[in-house]
């Protein structure tokens, strides 16, 4: 946020003009375009406030709470408590909401520890999450590895900003270059469920390959070299990133099959018990790709 330095930084606490909320910023979560995103307590507890003098930004991520609150079932984003305004000391108006403070692990942080072959696990739930937003009527537009979170108890990959998320059939609002398809010449950013898709898989392959990479002079090309080291997942992530999935369920199916067709129960070895060595290169191989597990993880995941 420009010029807001001294206005809002760590350290201080901030009054709600209307509901006289009052929140410390213990420290800075992160920022974005929109605006910042601080630790804070509410009740005796952590939570998440962003603030930005983007007003209408912020009454728009406000109605994006406010109706995934409302899709029966599922939780799909973070809980929406409190929103309010704030007048700085220099007599500046700025917009702030707080909202559940989801802590966590990066995926791409989760998976270096916990190994590659919970990387399908996790999106499976995501995508089960993804079909519901896009029932909804919203794609939700940034999707990068910054706005997901893996918690704990029970373990589910989870987003954690909804700046991005737009109404289906409008124009992206907020897209971050290396997931989005209109810069690697694979579509449209036109809202959509495989805008969301792309992103997704796009993601994938920023963990597969350990890090992010440039689109070079010809960006499907470096796709394919890219997809090389996903594995299993290779048929399932080119069909993401070509367009070939309308919605994310389809995806999902494509994913349950995989998971489905590999090693027998018999030879099931859990994550807890598995050592690096049984790991191979493409990460899909020995432990957690067999039906058994996979299909008790994911159902344990839809039933929190």
């Amino acid at each position: 946020m420009k010029n807001s330095a001294a206005d809002i930084r760590t350290g201080i606490r901030l009054s709600g003009k209307w509901h006289q909320g009052s929140y410390p910023l213990i420290r800075k979560l992160g920022s974005g375009a929109i605006g910042s995103v601080y630790l804070t307590e509410m009740k005796g507890a952590y939570a998440a406030l962003k603030i930005s003098d983007k007003r209408t930004s912020m009454t728009m991520e406000v109605k994006v709470l406010q109706s995934l609150k409302k899709v029966q079932g599922h939780l799909l984003g973070p809980c929406l408590f409190d929103t309010d305004d704030y007048v700085s000391p220099s007599g500046k108006l700025y917009t702030f909401y707080v909202m559940e403070y989801i802590e966590g692990s990066r995926l791409d942080s989760y998976i270096k520890v916990k190994g590659m072959e919970w990387l399908p696990i996790l999106l499976l739930g995501l995508l089960e999450d993804l079909d519901q937003l896009h029932r909804a009527g919203w794609v939700f537009g940034d999707l990068k590895l910054d706005n997901l979170v893996v918690s704990e108890n029970p373990v589910r990959l989870r987003w954690v900003d909804v700046g991005g998320t737009t109404q289906q059939g409008r124009a992206i609002k907020e897209y971050t270059e290396f997931y989005d398809r209109g810069h690697w010449g694979m579509g449209s950013r036109k809202a959509e469920p495989s805008y969301d898709l792309f992103a997704l898989a796009m993601t994938s392959l920023e963990i597969v390959n350990g890090r992010r990479f440039s689109k070079g002079e010809a960006p499907k090309v470096t796709l394919n070299k890219a997809i090389k080291l996903a594995g299993k997942l290779r048929p399932t992530l080119e069909k993401a990133l070509e367009g070939k999935y309308t919605d994310s369920a389809g995806m999902k199916k494509d994913l349950m099959r995989l998971l489905m067709k590999t090693k027998s129960p018999s030879q099931a070895v859990t994550p807890s018990r598995m050592t690096k060595n049984s790991r191979n290169k493409t990460g899909l191989g020995e432990p957690i790709a067999l039906s058994i597990y996979a299909i008790v993880c994911y159902a344990f995941y839809l039933l929190q």
